[in-house]
């Protein structure tokens, strides 16, 4: 009796799909960095330490988003971690739109509007990450570092908060932005990534059997 047809393993395919979503969430990503920006009422925690650091150099803050990716991404080595397309464009992208979008972005002049503008970039942030992350083209390089610590045992959950907790205080002591909307992003953008996750993430086609030719 002949053995089973060996399975090609699973291939990453729909790139027609993939590319579109991933480079959608990144750029939404960037626009709801500006908008949390400039509501003024607080920042996710890595954006926090991204102000905070650029308070004290001439960069622009997307240049720093940039080049803390690549400082993470050298992080990567050591824990034998793989990017992916989605990893460098992640590392460029978001700092470039996060620029751009502040140019033409105006800080509202009512409490009411900094806080609608500040609920959007949460609301954005947690469409754009579950787009993104469903695109499957590899994780950003912040999240990277999180799963690379994570394998060497650490529950997940607190290797996200420790680093988390980590560039939020060194943020705050170089002077970024905490303040409300820190607390809710902390508090929404998992849920709202899980949401949008489930909406979004491209599947990966059943493998294909293999014929090999031949009698069995």
């Amino acid at each position: 009796m002949s053995s089973p047809p060996p399975r090609l393993p699973l291939i990453r395919d729909r790139m027609g799909r993939r590319l579109p979503l991933l480079f959608t969430g990144l750029v939404l990503f960037g626009m709801s960095i500006a908008l949390l920006i400039r509501a003024e009422l607080g920042v996710g925690p890595w954006d926090v330490f991204h102000q905070g650091v650029a308070r004290h150099t001439p960069f622009s803050f997307g240049t720093i988003v940039i080049g803390m990716s690549v400082v993470v991404m050298v992080l990567w080595v050591p824990l034998r971690e793989r990017p992916g397309i989605g990893t460098v464009a992640n590392a460029l992208v978001i700092g470039l739109v996060v620029d751009a979008t502040l140019v033409v972005l105006a800080t509202p002049a009512t409490a009411a509007g900094r806080g609608a503008m500040m609920l959007a970039g949460i609301l954005m942030n947690g469409a754009a990450t579950g787009i993104y992350i469903g695109a499957g083209l590899g994780p950003g390089p912040r999240d990277g570092l999180m799963t690379g610590l994570a394998a060497r045992g650490h529950a997940v959950f607190a290797v996200r908060t420790g680093i988390e907790l980590v560039v939020l205080a060194a943020g705050w002591v170089l002077g970024g932005t905490v303040g409300i909307g820190t607390v809710a992003f902390a508090l929404c953008i998992g849920p709202l990534a899980q949401v949008f996750l489930g909406w979004f993430t491209v599947a990966d086609r059943p493998s294909v059997p293999v014929v090999s030719g031949g009698l069995g």
